[in-house]
């Protein structure tokens, strides 16, 4: 069990679990455990189907004909990846995500996005895969034979605390996936973060006295004018998971809506309150704002 920062970021896992590598000898079940790895960190913990896998690049490794960077690579240049990461995503969150999935970090720089949208714009997708596995940085952290990882929380020379939270921004714990848990969705999440350099306050991914947060709003801050001191002076930050349709057929309802963020003065906290759970919702949190 780990105490200390990495069990309130919700990255203990990451910190108790060695990085996973293929070495000579190893049995069949231990290089399945090996494929499962790349699965899940490079499709951002996202569920597989048994019809969706890579039966034969699964096959090439199995044998030796592949190494991991190359089974990686595999999987990255797929339909599977291709569809939920560069077609389903605009252009920076398909490559904030990228960055996630094969550095295991955020993007460092507005340079590092702007590179990378170049590339898309002259090669195309399947080249733009190729400079993040063929770079001195992969080869150098990961090599040819361990499964990508995440790294971005900790911090490394040369790195500012701008780089270092917004990895917090892409990784929400070490079972949020890629696409779920924000209330950015498919949406940019680092953008205007990276562009300007701006450092973002790190939360908790869960539990704790400040409640429960996915994302910051994309709002700008509350501000109180002329309030009063005490409590009817403050206002609230109320997150709410999700909504979910209340109709006549509720079983077969598969209507849903996208995490919501509100800004509630104090002397409307009930009504909103009671506003939100009559719409379906689900509050996670409700957290006063200084």
């Amino acid at each position: 069990m780990a105490f200390g920062p990495a069990s309130r970021l919700g990255v203990s896992l990451f910190e108790e679990t060695p990085p996973i590598e293929w070495v000579v000898g190893l049995s069949p079940d231990e290089r399945e455990t090996i494929i499962t790895a790349v699965y899940r960190q490079v499709l951002g913990n996202a569920y597989v189907m048994e019809s969706e896998r890579l039966i034969v690049a699964e096959s090439q490794f199995k044998l030796g004909e592949y190494s991991v960077r190359e089974f990686v690579r595999a999987v990255a240049k797929s339909d599977l990846y291709r569809t939920r990461f560069f077609e389903a995503c605009p252009r920076y969150r398909y490559t904030e995500l990228t960055f996630r999935h094969l550095l295991g970090r955020a993007p460092n720089n507005y340079d590092e996005m702007k590179f990378h949208s170049n590339v898309l714009d002259v090669e195309g997708f399947e080249a733009d895969i190729d400079t993040y596995l063929d770079s001195d940085e992969y080869q150098n952290t990961f090599g040819e034979n361990f499964v990508p990882y995440i790294r971005g929380y900790k911090t490394e020379a040369s790195e500012s605390m701008v780089e270092f939270t917004h990895l917090f921004e892409l990784v929400r714990g070490a079972s949020s996936s890629s696409l779920k848990g924000s209330t950015s969705g498919k949406s940019p999440r680092l953008n205007s973060l990276v562009i300007n350099a701006i450092p973002t306050a790190i939360k908790a991914p869960s539990g704790g006295s400040d409640g429960w947060a996915f994302s910051e709003p994309p709002t700008a801050s509350a501000t109180r004018v002329g309030a009063s001191i005490g409590e009817r002076g403050k206002v609230y930050r109320i997150e709410v998971t999700a909504y979910g349709a209340k109709t006549v057929r509720r079983a077969s309802s598969k209507f849903r809506r996208a995490n919501q963020v509100y800004m509630v003065p104090y002397e409307k906290l009930s009504q909103e309150y009671q506003r939100i759970h009559k719409q379906g919702g689900v509050i996670a949190s409700i957290t006063a704002i200084d």
